[in-house]
């Protein structure tokens, strides 16, 4: 876990942080950072040893507290989402899961929006209550549904804004005030929208998590995830003692290809942004297509609302198609550049199906709740060439219409 100062988050802006915040070079003064891949470090006496289990003495004592490479990782990202607590962790889904076990107890109340990531959903809907949490679902964009579960007092929210796969957009001052009036600290998962695109802590929000293996790697690369907050009592007494002694460590290596993602993190989002909008537009006047969903577009019910909490639409673009499953399936088999998978935030284009993939395990009622059919498709868009993804996208939809 990684603590940064007030003057350092003020020091620099986004673009010199994501080069050089938080690095530490060794001895040996290397330009790029340094992977320290150990798992424990030795003291010059018992002495030593004694004082730094106590806590008397701040250092290293064994890589699933803490590690050089990974603290460097905490630190930058930190900086740049103004947060004063970074904990890396193994991967997004060890992110969600320690947000939240790590503050609750049976007994405990969490509400949370229903549309989200299929696994998020898993671990609140299914695995939360094995625990005796009580849990209460709600449509995120409905104001009067968030009242009405946080007139109830609550330990925790969690949601995603922009939403998996439908991109809903949820006021986070709004239900942030709702949540602390009920005693609840807000957990934003701000994947979608990138530490680039949307600051959640500046909004309200008590706990922003990340999947680091999204847009912050952007290449396929490595797993990882990050929790940031600003609540030094959550960081202290329930987050820090949760990953020591269940051990959803960040790997050093991992840490340092994260680090190498954060420097370029900023000039791919752009880019990834410049080219989602072209294909958005394009997409919303195609005749094989049904509705899009993109943030970007003044057409998406909660266009306004996007504009006042981010800065652009993001880097996905969620569409239905004309015609059902098999006509879907068709149009994915036939793309050359765009590749199927459920990853995203990837420099290159992937695209997925979500109602037999990342939401298979939803009921068919949960799917058609969430609006997710099976005609739904949603498009992580990457860093090729504009023309060439349109190029692409055109010679699917038009072998799709053949039949």
């Amino acid at each position: 876990m990684s603590k940064v100062s007030e003057p350092k988050i003020k020091k620099w802006r986004a673009a010199t942080s994501l080069v050089r915040g938080g690095t530490k070079r060794s001895e040996f003064d290397e330009t790029s950072e340094g992977i320290f891949m150990t798992s424990g470090y030795v003291y010059d006496s018992a002495e030593n040893a004694e004082a730094a289990f106590k806590g008397e003495s701040t250092r290293y004592i064994y890589s699933r507290y803490a590690n050089p490479t990974v603290t460097m990782f905490e630190e930058r990202l930190a900086l740049l989402e103004g947060a004063e607590y970074c904990v890396g962790t193994s991967s997004g889904m060890a992110a969600v899961f320690a947000s939240l076990l790590s503050q609750l107890k049976a007994g405990e109340r969490v509400v949370a929006s229903h549309a989200l990531f299929g696994s998020c959903h898993y671990i609140i809907h299914d695995m939360l209550p094995n625990f005796g949490i009580d849990i209460q679902f709600v449509d995120g964009t409905d104001l009067v549904q968030w009242e009405a579960a946080l007139a109830i007092p609550t330990k925790a929210v969690f949601l995603e804004t922009p939403s998996n796969p439908t991109l809903d957009i949820i006021d986070l001052r709004k239900v942030a005030e709702l949540s602390h009036a009920a005693g609840a600290r807000l957990i934003v998962d701000n994947v979608f929208a990138t530490p680039i695109l949307q600051h959640p802590l500046e909004l309200g929000a008590d706990i922003v998590m990340y999947s680091a293996t999204k847009h912050i790697d952007g290449q396929g690369r490595a797993l990882g995830g990050a929790i940031l907050s600003n609540d030094a009592e959550f960081i202290e007494n329930c987050l820090t003692p949760f990953m020591r002694h269940t051990a959803p460590a960040m790997s050093p290596m991992n840490a340092w290809i994260l680090l190498k993602g954060l420097e370029t993190l900023e000039i791919r989002v752009e880019r990834h942004v410049q080219n989602a909008r072209i294909i958005a537009n394009f997409l919303s006047n195609h005749d094989g297509v049904e509705r899009v969903l993109y943030p970007g577009l003044d057409n998406h019910p909660q266009y306004e609302l996007a504009k006042s909490q981010m800065d652009a639409g993001g880097t996905v673009v969620t569409f239905e198609l004309i015609g059902g499953k098999q006509a879907t399936f068709k149009f994915l088999n036939t793309l050359e550049i765009v590749d199927i998978s459920n990853n995203l935030g990837d420099a290159k284009s992937l695209i997925t199906h979500p109602a037999t993939t990342t939401h298979q395990r939803l009921s068919e009622r949960d799917r058609a709740d969430l609006n997710i059919s099976e005609s739904m498709v949603r498009l992580s868009v990457g860093l090729e060439d504009y023309e060439d993804l349109l190029d692409d996208l055109d010679q699917a939809l038009k072998m799709m219409q053949r039949d």
